[in-house]
């Protein structure tokens, strides 16, 4: 039989359900030890309190900095009951157990998210309230810890059923969470100081998020996964609102993740399809349904199955177009009702609705595991359109140059090796992911073609169309096998020892190519 709880301290800044957690304490006999607004909030839902300052003896001091650090209330939670030398001790100093501590912290994240000044952030860097919890947490044997009023109802019926008592295993499980909620709330003021003091890239790196969703597997279904959410604040997966369908997989956050900050790198409607977080057909067009129709006539057969994001709400006309194949998720910054209603249709089909574009200049980091360790790095959020420059005898054309920048920050979003033939704001071919570049020339040509006789079109896709590289050629071979696929236009980053020759290889071709000094790989 776990012990009973006869003294609790409360002291927290979300009161949410604590008039009937309180209630319900005095109803099991408990004596309430509490402090300021907790106090307060608790003697007005009728709830006989005592303040932390008369059992302590010691006031409340400096604007509240110093009121339950005091060995009355740390002794009461860390002394080891049954041993004989720490009951000793708690009589001879008058500490009285305390058995039940219910504690939440300042708003320090919500106080920095709402851009307060540097010292109101300071002040909401709770001090006595991770002391109380981790000094509870370490003595779970003994003493509950509830940093989570979604956890008043477990205690309750624990007590109810226990002779107000709480079983080990729940103390135990309830210690766990305190201390992920203090590493947490350690986290984010670690992150803000980080970021006050310009230091991206700290010496130690401290990283923490909520569990949103325990996912059914990961990548594979022998491999457990869940969603957390944590970190910058930025529109996309995390944000989004999930509107209809089942529920979402490991493997459709991450696509949906790579198509909507794809779509996000475009000012005109967009609408990128993404298969395997590598884009089968990216578009734009006077309207997010032309650019629909554009991206899909890429590679329809790769669509199948797809993620599509549209970087405009969601309209009806879109989503008439939408529905008329199989796709398992669809991404907006909104979705109007009409279109809600026709995509309704299709129950299995998620609808998500984000709130927003995601920003693709601003600043930001990206974490990736190793084997023992992180890999962190800055966002690739570089714009090249005032960058590039021409180094072949034939400049582009003002048409050249738009489709130029349009199949650039494609590219980006493509698994290298990436080549990327683009035609009137719209990918005709797209190479990912392979070995040599050459092979990702000669496969994103072959995927046109592929699609150009499914639709029964004379005239090649590539032909009269401009192609991106992720990164330099090395060899000649890659772009000769653009141009060869009747590409009048390359663009990519220079660099290499070999670019006189891959720009000599540009001239004898009738190339313009333009480099803009600047790699997007993505691995």
């Amino acid at each position: 039989m776990p012990f009973p709880i006869r003294r609790a301290l409360v002291s927290v800044s979300d009161k949410t359900g604590l008039a009937d957690f309180g209630r319900f304490l005095t109803s099991q006999g408990v004596e309430i030890l509490s402090t300021g607004g907790s106090a307060r909030a608790l003697s007005e839902a009728g709830v006989s309190v005592v303040e932390v300052s008369a059992h302590t003896g010691f006031p409340e001091i400096m604007d509240g900095r110093v009121k339950t650090l005091h060995p009355r209330i740390h002794g009461g939670l860390l002394g080891i009951r049954n041993n004989p030398e720490h009951e000793q001790a708690m009589q001879l100093h008058g500490i009285a157990p305390i058995d039940l501590l219910v504690v939440n912290l300042y708003p320090f994240e919500a106080t920095v998210a709402a851009g307060q000044p540097f010292d109101a952030c300071i002040e909401n860097i709770d001090i006595g309230g991770p002391a109380l919890i981790r000094a509870a947490a370490k003595n779970h044997a003994f003493v509950t810890v509830v940093v989570d009023a979604a956890d008043y109802p477990r205690v309750m019926e624990a007590m109810q059923v226990g002779g107000g008592g709480v079983p080990d295993a729940l103390r135990q499980a309830l210690a766990a969470k305190a201390y992920a909620h203090t590493a947490a709330y350690d986290s984010a003021i670690a992150a803000w100081f980080a970021s006050v003091l310009d230091e991206p890239l700290p010496e130690r790196l401290v990283l923490a998020g909520s569990r949103r969703q325990m996912l059914r597997y990961g990548e594979n279904p022998h491999q457990s996964a869940a969603f957390y959410v944590g970190g910058e604040a930025r529109p996309g997966v995390a944000s989004a609102r999930q509107i209809q369908g089942k529920e979402l997989s490991f493997n459709n956050l991450n696509d949906t993740d790579a198509a909507f900050e794809l779509v996000a790198e475009f000012d005109e409607p967009a609408v990128a399809i993404i298969k395997h977080a590598n884009p089968c057909g990216v578009a734009i067009g006077t309207s997010l349904a032309d650019a629909y129709a554009k991206a899909f006539a890429c590679d329809p057969v790769s669509a199948f199955g797809g993620i599509v994001a549209v970087n405009r709400p969601l309209d009806a006309a879109t989503a008439r177009a939408i529905a008329e194949i199989f796709l398992e998720v669809v991404i907006a910054p909104a979705v109007d009702d009409e279109a809600k209603a026709i995509l309704a249709a299709k129950k299995n089909l998620r609808l998500l609705d984000a709130g927003g574009l995601p920003d693709p200049a601003a600043p930001g980091m990206t974490v990736r595991s190793l084997a023992g360790g992180y890999l962190l790095q800055g966002r690739d959020n570089a714009v090249t359109a005032a960058e590039v420059r021409t180094v072949t005898r034939r400049s582009p054309t003002n048409a050249e140059m738009a489709d130029l920048m349009f199949a650039y920050r494609v590219a980006k979003h493509v698994k290298s090796n990436a080549i990327v033939f683009c035609k009137d704001g719209a990918t005709v071919g797209v190479g990912a992911g392979q070995m040599s570049r050459v092979d990702s020339a000669r496969l994103a040509a072959w995927k046109a073609e592929e699609a150009r006789q499914a639709a029964g079109e004379a005239m090649p896709r590539t032909e009269g169309a401009v192609v991106a590289s992720d990164a330099f050629f090395p060899f000649p071979d890659g772009l000769i096998a653009c141009a060869e696929a009747g590409a009048t236009a390359v663009i990519q980053p220079g660099g290499s020892v070999r670019d006189d020759e891959v720009i000599a290889a540009a001239d004898d071709h009738g190339l313009a190519m333009v480099f803009t000094g600047l790699r997007h790989f993505r691995h």
